[in-house]
């Protein structure tokens, strides 16, 4: 456990958190920080958006999440009402055998959102600035100065021009190749590459006799999202071994060999708007925190894109972190909180860099791996198999490790939203969590366990509501603000002892 702040002569701060790259984790925990009244800054290396959007599906956990502080909606291009609930089938695909229903392990929809990575880093900026936040363009972070008590970060604009920022805290959310983790000495550990990957937009000359889609020969994969009025997506998988220059620019010319070799077939294409490489590097930080320096989405994690996972993982780090991070701010957070944010994400990213090796193995184009893939495939319709799977990728698989009772059945895991009639009218769980805010959720008239829960009014709401007879198998719910319950009323003598004893566990001290 790391000590709490020492809040004597401190030094003075331009901001309490300063947060490293505005893509959409930076953005959404800004966003999380302003809402709870945390002044926040946000610089961000690139002068303008770059418009790129190289990851666009979000998974259900992610959508749920998103949901409980009304941003669902707001995500998806051109649509304002997303669907709560679940219809039929939803096909996706492990190590690109496409036999997964996602369907089968989401009890609250939508079970796939395509939200451009670049719309939603936009909607978050512009939400967290509305709050409050700050976000400074042209501010590339070249060093980094800790002290107990703050940290100075000295930035530089593409024309040299250098300035600096003294911040409490500090998160770094600037991508795989982070300055923030390599400028706080934290070690990024894992497994190397082993595929050389292409990707990018370009405008296909021959787009109807293009090899559409995934096609996996013995060379390798294509991977192509034709569009015949614009820019199509590229993307091309070598097995054959890593880059020998991870960084070296990608020519039209090079995208477009490759493309012919794995194919078979000359595919013309010109005018690039961007291509990019990238490879199955499979790496996660030691360390989440190290003092008043944290570390969230791309900056903790790195992977093969496989099942569009890794967006997913950040944005859940950004809601994870938000409000432990501003109640050590605000100075209630029990002793400890703060690191439950290594303790409850490196686990969830380790079992993701996990799935996602297995999946580049099943990839694999030597012809040796096509009776693992069809055995693979078969097995997927089993429905426990495809329970496992499908509860992976979507992640709705996450539980947390809250204290409670292992008889509880609801703490650890996010409690799923459903209507709910209070004083105030109809509304919903997700609709409770808006202002990102603990919650005790009274469902059965319970004056003495919200009497109980008085001295934490500061910092915890308490609604009654009513809603379908045992729609949670509980009379009393205790969320956390990512949506996660820490305890629930179990109809014994036992109920106010450990309602009491989560609340300070993870709300801290009552107020006398």
């Amino acid at each position: 456990m790391h000590a709490g702040p020492d809040r004597t002569a401190a030094t003075a701060a331009d901001t309490e958190v300063a947060i490293v790259g505005g893509g959409p984790v930076g953005t959404l925990l800004a966003r999380e920080l302003a809402l709870l009244g945390v002044d926040v800054t946000v610089l961000e290396q690139l002068p303008e958006p770059s418009g790129i959007s190289k990851a666009s599906t979000l998974h259900a956990r992610t959508a749920q999440t998103l949901d409980r502080r009304g941003l669902l909606e707001a995500v998806q291009p051109g649509r304002r009402n997303a669907s709560r609930a679940v219809h039929g089938p939803v096909p996706f695909h492990f190590g690109a055998l496409f036999d997964l229903d996602l369907s089968q392990v989401v009890d609250e929809g939508p079970v796939i959102v395509g939200s451009p990575q670049a719309w939603a880093q936009e909607v978050f900026a512009a939400d967290a600035v509305r709050l409050g936040a700050r976000l400074r363009r042209d501010a590339e972070l070249v060093r980094l100065e800790e002290h107990p008590d703050h940290v100075r970060l000295h930035t530089r604009s593409v024309r040299g021009a250098t300035s600096t920022l003294t911040a409490r805290w500090v998160v770094g959310a600037d991508g795989a190749r982070s300055a923030v983790r390599k400028l706080a000495g934290i070690r990024f550990l894992g497994e190397g590459p082993t595929v050389a990957a292409l990707m990018g937009e370009v405008r296909l000359l021959d787009p109807a006799s293009a090899p559409g889609g995934w096609q996996r020969t013995p060379h390798g994969w294509t991977l192509l999202w034709t569009n015949p009025f614009g820019l199509s997506r590229v993307c091309t998988y070598d097995f054959r071994g890593p880059h020998q220059d991870r960084h070296a620019p990608v020519t039209i010319e090079e995208l477009r060999s490759e493309v012919e070799r794995i194919a078979g077939v000359p595919v013309p294409m010109d005018s690039p708007a961007w291509i990019s490489r990238f490879s199955d590097a499979s790496l996660q930080a030691e360390l989440y925190r190290k003092g008043r320096v944290l570390l969230a989405g791309d900056a903790a994690h790195v992977h093969f894109p496989a099942g569009g996972q890794g967006v997913n993982l950040g944005l859940q780090d950004a809601v994870n972190l938000g409000w432990k991070l501003a109640a050590e701010i605000h100075g209630w957070a029990p002793a400890g909180l703060l690191d439950t944010y290594q303790s409850e994400r490196h686990p969830v990213a380790a079992a993701v860099l996990h799935n996602v090796r297995a999946q580049v193995a099943l990839m694999d184009p030597d012809p040796r791996t096509d009776a693992l893939r069809e055995l693979f495939s078969e097995l997927m319709h089993f429905d426990e198999v495809n329970t496992y799977l499908g509860a992976m990728i979507s992640g709705t698989a996450v539980t947390y490790d809250t204290g409670a009772r292992r008889s509880d059945p609801l703490a650890g895991r996010l409690v799923p939203s459903l209507p709910l009639k209070t004083a105030d009218g109809p509304t919903t769980l997700a609709e409770l969590l808006h202002a990102g805010r603990p919650l005790l959720l009274d469902l059965a008239g319970h004056v003495g366990l919200r009497t109980l829960a008085a001295p934490w009014a500061d910092r915890v709401d308490v609604v009654s509501a009513t809603t379908a007879a045992d729609s949670w198998g509980a009379a009393a719910v205790l969320l956390r603000p990512d949506g996660y319950a820490v305890w629930s009323a179990q109809g014994d003598d036992r109920d106010a002892e450990e309602l009491r004893a989560a609340l300070t566990r993870w709300f801290g001290a009552e107020t006398r």
